[in-house]
């Protein structure tokens, strides 16, 4: 299978992103994206969510870094399926409000996730 570590897509008119054909397995448990650490999106297979973010996000209920994270990372989330044959999400207004993204996007592989930027 083909690694892809970068890719550039065009939104639809109803902010549909569609995954690469060669990713979609990746995502066969669904897609999570939340905010970055910075003004861009983050791309997540929901296994790998579930598995590796998750349990990062369920720290000490007393550490304010665990705290500032999950603010981060659990304002504005989604977690969809891929739609049938085309391998699309819908990304929702707020994201690409806060992400600077109008229709023109770039993922960039992030080790387990791709960031999403405006291009």
């Amino acid at each position: 299978m083909a690694t892809v570590d970068y890719f550039e897509r065009k939104l639809d008119e109803k902010r549909r992103l569609t995954i690469p054909p060669e990713l979609r397995d990746r995502f066969k448990s669904g897609a999570v994206v939340t905010r970055g650490f910075g003004q861009y999106l983050h791309l997540y297979p929901k296994d790998v969510w579930d598995n590796m973010v998750e349990p990062k996000l369920d720290g000490d209920i007393l550490d304010e870094r665990v705290a500032d994270l999950n603010v981060q990372f659990r304002t504005g989330k989604i977690e969809q399926s891929l739609d049938g044959k085309q391998g699309r999400i819908t990304i929702d207004q707020h994201l690409l409000d806060y992400a600077g993204i109008k229709r023109d996007i770039a993922a960039i592989g992030v080790g387990r996730y791709w960031r999403i930027t405006s291009v």
